[in-house]
């Protein structure tokens, strides 16, 4: 099937290829991710509804390029990445919490197991052949759509903190390589339900790179540095009530004695602004100018 239409056009045999290395690329993105969940044995508070809805789209994926003779690669790239998205979700489930383990199995059941049968019966009964591919297609790019979308909260998230801690240049580089080659490839095989929707995909990646671009090296908001109180020296200085007495004779009238003879904390501020603005300092504190 596929040297059938490299022969007919060789490139939609070179930008399904591509569009399959990059896709591939993409979907290993995760990864690192994962590794740090099984090394700490614990989610972190990651969410699982991006993987179980890539696992959605890849099976519609497939399943509306065996409605199309020449959509190998659409295939391909897709089987892959069921089996990549299965295996996230799975250690997803294994390390999550028992709430967000719920709700994950939950979700899966919901959407990727009940949805897609649902689809599936609905358009091998209800809709005819010639209009089959046509409604699979339509969801496949409105589900795409929304997928490319997502983005839209790390970009504002970018531009309010001014920060691209969230949105790491290599993801964006190969996303939009990737809308590029199925775009491509979608024009050469003259099918819209495939173009379109990579057409937005590559004006959102562009918009990541440029966005990263502003503000890689800017100053992150509300990390300014606050201004800090100027440090005083103070000298604390353990003394009895005759040694006090003795320090003072010079400078006050002799107090009365005292009963108790427990020491009592003298501290000694070189700062004399500081001192004579001080209206709150405590009783035993004595300025050296």
């Amino acid at each position: 099937m596929a040297l059938s239409f490299m022969n007919h056009n060789p490139w939609i045999f070179a930008f399904g290829l591509l569009g399959n290395i990059f896709s591939f690329i993409v979907f290993l993105a995760p990864v690192p991710t994962f590794i740090r969940v099984c090394r700490k044995k614990s989610t972190e508070g990651f969410q699982s509804i991006p993987y179980v809805v890539a696992l959605f789209s890849a099976l519609l994926l497939i399943y509306y390029s065996t409605l199309n003779a020449d959509e190998f690669f659409l295939m391909t790239i897709n089987s892959v990445g069921c089996f990549i998205e299965t295996i996230y979700i799975a250690l997803y489930i294994a390390y999550a919490p028992k709430k967000a383990r719920i709700f994950t199995v939950r979700f899966v059941l919901l959407l990727d197991v009940v949805g897609f049968c649902s689809i599936l019966l609905v358009t091998q009964f209800l809709v005819k052949r010639a209009y089959r591919a046509r409604v699979i297609g339509f969801i496949c790019g409105g589900l795409s759509v929304s997928v490319f979308a997502a983005p839209l909260s790390i970009m504002r998230r970018v531009i309010r903190t001014k920060s691209v801690e969230y949105m790491p240049f290599s993801l964006s580089f190969f996303l939009t390589l990737s809308a590029v080659m199925w775009l491509c490839y979608g024009l050469f095989l003259k099918d819209l339900y495939v173009a379109l929707p990579n057409t937005l995909g590559l004006a959102f990646g562009m918009a990541q790179m440029i966005l990263y671009g502003i503000y890689r090296n800017a100053k992150p908001a509300g990390s300014s540095d606050e201004q800090k109180l100027p440090q005083h020296k103070a000298e604390i200085v353990m003394t009895t009530p005759e040694r006090e007495e003795h320090q003072n004779q010079d400078q006050h009238p002799p107090a009365a004695p005292r009963d108790d003879a427990s020491p009592t904390t003298l501290i000694i501020c070189n700062h004399e602004k500081y001192c004579m603005d001080n209206n709150q300092a405590p009783p035993m504190v004595k300025c050296e100018a």
